[in-house]
């Protein structure tokens, strides 16, 4: 049996794992990049030999099964994941098709929720034990879900209920604690992201001032979310071998 590795389910190649690469090197845990999108069944590793699975972000929603089919084999592999307490990781796209994977609706927002703006914490968690009540986030995102019944709220913003949840083995999260100072450039240099951040008002100046002030704050908190996440991807790794 080779090495368990920690699957990341990329969907386009701007949205990238960034932070949390760093907690698994950290680790020292094997991990695995694929693009299955627009794959109909993709070849997944061996379910056994996955020692957790993160779902990145990206622009499409998380129902289009007709133009990116391999979104429903997404939503199959976090159900199976979590049946049997992998750890699960979703960030923006990946938190909506966990939720709606486990019968949660999904919409369209009020309004589209880009740049930096305040979530609040509407429960505590180990994940989030150094949160203030109150924190500003990156937020890029149009579609909201609701929360999946019996799973447990963890944040929420003036315009979306459901900011972070947990549902058994997985934790979704609408924000983006994993862009890098490098990684938000490259958000900035995709074409599509800008045209979405002016549409929203914004600005590629605000955006990069907001990142700056906001930024050492979030650090710390991205690096206990997601070291949380990689030492509990480590644990289940110790089962499986």
């Amino acid at each position: 049996m080779t090495k368990p590795q920690v699957l990341i389910l990329q969907h386009v190649p701007w949205e990238k794992p960034g932070r949390i690469l760093d907690s698994l090197d950290d680790m020292e845990l094997p991990y695995r990049i694929v693009n299955v999108a627009k794959t109909k069944k993709p070849e997944l590793p061996n379910f056994n030999e996955v020692a957790g699975v993160v779902i990145m972000g990206g622009p499409m929603g998380a129902q289009d099964f007709d133009e990116y089919p391999g979104l429903k084999a997404e939503a199959k592999l976090a159900r199976a994941a979590i049946a049997v307490n992998k750890p699960v990781l979703g960030v923006c796209l990946g938190h909506q098709i966990i939720a709606t994977a486990l019968g949660a609706k999904l919409k369209s927002g009020k309004e589209p929720e880009i740049g930096f703006a305040p979530i609040k914490r509407t429960d505590k968690h180990d994940y989030f034990s150094m949160w203030d009540k109150t924190i500003n986030v990156l937020h890029w995102h149009n579609d909201v879900v609701t929360l999946p019944e019996g799973a447990q709220p963890l944040a929420r913003s003036a315009v979306t209920k459901n900011q972070a949840f947990r549902f058994g083995s997985a934790l979704g999260l609408q924000f983006h604690l994993e862009v890098t100072p490098t990684l938000l450039e490259e958000w900035l240099d995709e074409p599509s992201m800008v045209k979405d951040l002016k549409a929203a008002g914004g600005s590629k100046s605000k955006l990069r001032e907001d990142f700056a002030e906001y930024n050492p704050r979030l650090q710390p908190l991205a690096d206990q979310v997601f070291s949380g996440f990689a030492a509990r991807c480590n644990s289940y790794a110790a089962t499986l071998r």
